[in-house]
C-alpha cells in the first residue's frame, strides 16, 4: 500500500522553478531518502509534504487520503527538524508530551507513550532535564521521542543529523536504523550525506535542480547510476568517469581509453554492440581499481599506470593514477606503499564497469 503518492509537484518562486514535476510513490513501511546537493529542492519537497510549505502544481496524498487545503497539523505526520527545535523552557517530559496536550490526549495515555517511547530510545533517565543539560545526541533522541509519541502514518526527517559530530552521526544513524527495524514504520528522510543515504534507505531519490534523477535502491543507484549526475554524485569518493571508445576486435567489445594503449574488456549485449566504434564514458568505481595481486571474482585486468598521489586512510590507501592519460582514483591496501610518479601495476575488475553516452549522459549498460 501507498503511503505518500506525489503527483506532478511543482514549486514556483516568481518565475524560478524549484521543483519540476517531482513524481514519487512510497510504500507503506518503506524507508526513503531524497539526496541531493545543496539547493537541489529536497528540503522544499518535504516542506510541502508536512504542509509547511505549498506546492504551485500538483497533488500529495498521504493514506491514500489528498493533502490539497490540509493544515500541517491533520495531516497525521510527525517531523524531526535539523534544529531539533525543543522548547528551552520545558524539561524532556514536557517537550515530548506538548503536542499531545494540544490534542487533548488523555493523561494516561500521554504517560503510557511518554514510558514507551523513552524506554526504546533509553532516555528515561532525562525526563526531569531540560534541553541546555542534554548533549547534542541527546538533544536528537528527544527530538525523534516527541515525534514518536505520535504514532503517525508517516515520519519526515529534515537532515536531522547534522549538526552532530562523526562519531555521534555513526551513532545515531545506527539508532535510526534500529528504530525503523522495530517499528516499521514510513520514514521520509532528507540529507545530503550519501553514507546516511546508502546505510539507512530502503530506497534513495537522488534529486539535482529540482527533478528525480533517479529512484531506486542503494545497490542500483550505486551499481547501475542512471546518468553520469548520479554515477558522480553517490560514492566516496564518486565514480571515476572517463571518455572512451568502444572498439571490437576478435569478437570482443574492448573500452580503448586514450591513445588506446589501455582496453578494457566489456559485455557482450545488445546496448553495448550498438556503441561499437562509438564514443562513450566510461564509469568504474575506486573500488574496482586495487593492488596488481588482488583477484576480483572472474579474473581481473592487469594495467600499468603512472601514480600522481596517495592518499592513506589508515584502512586503505586512495591511489590518485592516471589510467590512458586520464585522472583516476583507486583503492589499495594500506600495506602497499606506493610513491608519487612511480609507475604501478593495477588490478582491474571490469565487471561492474558502466557506460554512458556522451551527449545525453543517460545509462547505456
Amino acid at each position: 500500500m501507498s503511503a505518500l503518492a506525489i503527483r506532478d509537484v511543482w514549486k514556483r518562486y516568481g518565475a524560478l522553478p524549484v521543483l519540476k514535476g517531482i513524481d514519487l510513490d512510497i510504500d507503506s513501511g518503506e524507508f526513503a531518502i531524497l539526496v541531493g546537493p545543496s539547493g537541489c529542492g529536497k528540503s522544499t519537497l518535504l516542506n510541502i509534504i508536512a504542509g509547511l510549505d505549498t506546492a504551485s502544481q500538483g497533488m500529495i496524498e498521504i493514506g491514500n487520503r489528498p493533502m490539497h487545503g490540509v493544515a500541517a497539523k491533520d495531516r497525521n505526520i510527525a517531523m524531526v527538524f535539523q534544529s531539533y527545535a525543543l522548547y528551552p523552557s520545558m524539561t524532556v517530559r514536557q517537550n515530548m508530551t506538548f503536542g499531545m496536550e494540544c490534542r487533548r490526549v488523555p493523561k494516561r495515555q500521554q504517560f503510557e507513550a511518554v514510558g514507551r517511547v523513552a524506554k526504546l530510545l533509553q532516555i528515561e533517565a532525562l525526563l526531569d532535564r531540560k534541553p541546555s543539560q542534554l548533549s547534542g545526541g541527546q538533544r536528537q533522541r528527544v527530538a525523534m521521542g516527541r515525534a514518536l509519541v505520535r504514532d503517525p502514518l508517516l515520519f519526515l526527517f529534515d537532515e536531522p543529523l547534522s549538526n552532530l559530530d562523526a562519531k555521534l552521526r555513526v551513532e545515531m544513524r545506527m539508532e535510526i536504523k534500529r528504530l525503523h527495524q522495530r517499528l516499521g514504520s514510513t520514514i521520509v528522510y532528507v540529507t545530503h550525506d550519501q553514507i546516511e543515504a546508502m546505510t539507512l534507505a530502503t530506497r534513495i531519490a537522488v534529486m539535482n535542480q529540482g527533478e528525480i534523477q533517479q529512484f531506486a535502491d542503494p545497490d542500483t543507484v550505486y551499481n547501475r547510476p542512471a546518468n553520469l549526475f548520479v554515477a558522480r554524485f553517490m560514492g566516496a569518493p564518486p565514480m571515476n568517469t572517463l571518455p572512451a571508445r568502444v572498439v571490437a576486435e576478435d569478437g570482443r567489445l574492448y573500452a580503448a581509453l586514450g591513445d588506446g594503449g589501455v582496453r578494457l574488456p566489456l559485455p557482450m549485449t545488445a546496448n553495448t554492440g550498438a556503441y561499437a566504434d562509438r564514443d562513450v564514458v566510461l564509469g568504474i568505481r575506486p573500488e574496482c581499481i586495487a593492488e596488481y595481486n588482488r583477484r576480483f571474482e572472474d579474473g581481473s585486468t592487469l594495467v600499468e599506470a603512472a601514480v600522481e598521489m596517495t592518499e592513506p586512510t589508515g584502512a586503505e590507501t586512495i591511489v590518485l593514477l592516471r589510467l590512458g592519460g586520464h585522472e583516476a582514483l583507486g583503492r589499495v591496501a594500506p600495506d602497499i606503499k606506493l610513491k608519487s610518479g612511480e609507475h604501478a601495476r593495477f588490478a582491474l575488475d571490469t565487471r561492474k564497469i558502466c557506460l554512458f553516452d556522451p551527449a545525453t549522459e543517460q545509462f547505456i549498460t
